[in-house]
């Protein structure tokens, strides 16, 4: 892992940078159709970053008419499986060559954490994008045991044409989880970032570019869901949506599925994830630490985050005081300060709901254990709220913020029911010394992610996505997210000797 840079140098490095602000369509930077643009401001200080080219159904049709264009043609997805690569890992090595200026302007973007941009977002995005590039020429298609009178082949194929929206908390690394098994299958894109995060993705689309990604492969949209993300939907040249955000626009992607071409649809929406602390936990400290990881990185602003501490009544009061003490470690202010670890979140609207959430706290009379304070219309401390039940908005909702709620249990049976007293179901953590209870509840625990002892999402190699309302269609991340992006195909061949009499004749 390369070293991070100092407070003053990413400072120095921000000033310098220069912002892209055009839609990326067919190789080039273009402004929108309308010559329309939308400001895009740091949330930190309010200052603004740059006006960016606001796209509406115009340019969407546009980026489908050169996307199609490139995926017919052939320039993509026809060429040799290891050619594709070659091309991907030269786009990762660019990535690399510029992971400082993408780890900067992702956190003048969106508030995160410089050190977290430096440390893990841009070294996942790339290790993202070289995992699915190697897979590339490793994967077989196969033959069906049809007998000795035919042939049958099951071949995977690109699905097409792919739009790719994306939400705004991980807005590089939700990129790569989209691009990297999409263009590695074959088949071109069209990206739709966030409005309030769309800086990097701008500039990753001219590096893939640089790399030789050819024109109209990987193109990138910028605007509103209503201007750009629903005509991605409804689009008849569309084949296929992946779509990461939350539960309700997850939803409206289904419907535009259903009254366009009935397109693929693969939805990872929000979570409301329990971590769950047995009383034979063997270490708290270890448990303190993970869970205050869970609740807090990335200011909460998370689908996975570990929001709900369900935790054995016997041992509540020791876990909180732990807790506490670990959250000593996590300092909030200037994203671009490496000494902070909670930083401003994404805007001033999504300020507003986290601390209404703060006023459940008075309604409900409810315990703060610690932390509470909000500062500046921008930044809210981390926060662990004692008492809550299931009827309370903060066990049931998701927050999106560092806001983490404590509820209690007495029983093994009540704790897998209050883990899964929820709409949905995308991760899970479990704290137990006992084999046996761990693997108990990593069955019992409605999750597509369970991790035992430790918080996480797995890695690359692992499969990423939810049940109920946190997930529909598919996963992101591994070899199960290429298949996403493929359909299979049947070839059946006659070899019988009857087909080869009536040849000869």
């Amino acid at each position: 892992m390369h070293e991070p840079l100092t407070a003053a140098e990413y400072k120095a490095l921000a000033a310098e940078i220069q912002f892209p602000t055009n839609a990326f369509i067919d190789g080039a930077f273009r402004p929108a159709n309308s010559g329309k643009t939308f400001r895009t401001t740091n949330p930190a200080t309010g200052e603004v970053l740059a006006d960016i080219a606001a796209c509406n159904a115009r340019d969407v049709d546009f980026a489908v008419a050169k996307a199609r264009e490139a995926f017919d043609d052939g320039r993509w997805q026809h060429l040799a499986p290891g050619e594709r690569k070659t091309v991907l890992l030269k786009f990762a090595k660019l990535l690399e060559r510029n992971r400082h200026e993408l780890a900067v302007m992702e956190s003048l973007d969106s508030g995160k954490p410089i050190r977290e941009c430096q440390t893990v977002d841009v070294p996942d995005t790339i290790h993202t994008i070289r995992w699915h590039a190697e897979l590339i020429d490793k994967l077989y298609d196969n033959t069906a045991p049809v007998g000795s009178k035919a042939l049958t082949m099951v071949v995977r194929e690109p699905v097409g044409v792919v739009g790719c929206v994306l939400p705004w908390n991980f807005p590089l690394l939700m990129l790569a989880w989209k691009i990297g098994p999409a263009l590695a299958a074959g088949c071109s894109v069209i990206v739709k970032p966030a409005q309030e995060t769309t800086l990097t993705t701008l500039h990753v689309a001219e590096l893939a570019h640089e790399a030789g990604i050819p024109a109209g492969v990987f193109n990138v949209v910028p605007g509103g869901g209503k201007e750009v993300g629903e005509p991605i939907g409804m689009h008849m040249g569309v084949d296929m949506v992946a779509f990461t955000g939350s539960t309700p626009t997850g939803r409206r992607f289904l419907r535009y599925a259903a009254d366009s071409n009935l397109k693929r649809v693969v939805l990872e929406c929000g979570g409301k994830n329990p971590a769950v602390v047995l009383d034979d936990a063997e270490d708290l400290d270890l448990v303190a630490e993970q869970v205050v990881n869970g609740a807090f990185w990335n200011m909460g602003e998370n689908c996975s985050a570990t929001s709900r501490l369900i935790v054995d009544a016997k041992i509540k009061d020791e876990l909180l005081q732990r807790i506490g003490a670990y959250m000593r470690e996590w300092k909030t202010g200037d994203p671009l300060d490496p000494e902070n670890r909670i930083g401003a979140l994404v805007s001033k609207t999504h300020f507003e709901k986290v601390k209404s959430f703060l006023g459940d706290v008075k309604t409900e009379k409810l315990s703060v254990a610690h932390g509470g304070a909000t500062h500046k219309s921008a930044y809210i401390e981390p926060t662990v709220v004692d008492g809550v039940t299931p009827a309370s908005r903060l066990f049931q909702e998701e927050i999106f913020g560092p806001i983490l709620s404590v509820t209690t249990f007495n029983s093994l049976g009540e704790a897998i029911a209050l883990a899964n007293d929820t709409n949905y179901g995308l991760t899970a953590s479990v704290y137990t010394g006992s084999l046996r209870k761990a693997i108990k509840l990593s069955r019992e625990i409605r999750a597509g992610v369970v991790t035992v002892n430790c918080f996480g999402e797995g890695d690359a190699t692992t499969p990423f996505g939810g049940y109920k309302e946190s997930g529909f269609g598919g996963r992101d991340k591994s070899v199960f997210a290429h298949d996403n992006y493929c359909e299979l195909k049947t070839v059946w061949i006659d070899v019988s000797d009857r087909s080869v009499d009536e040849t000869v004749r």
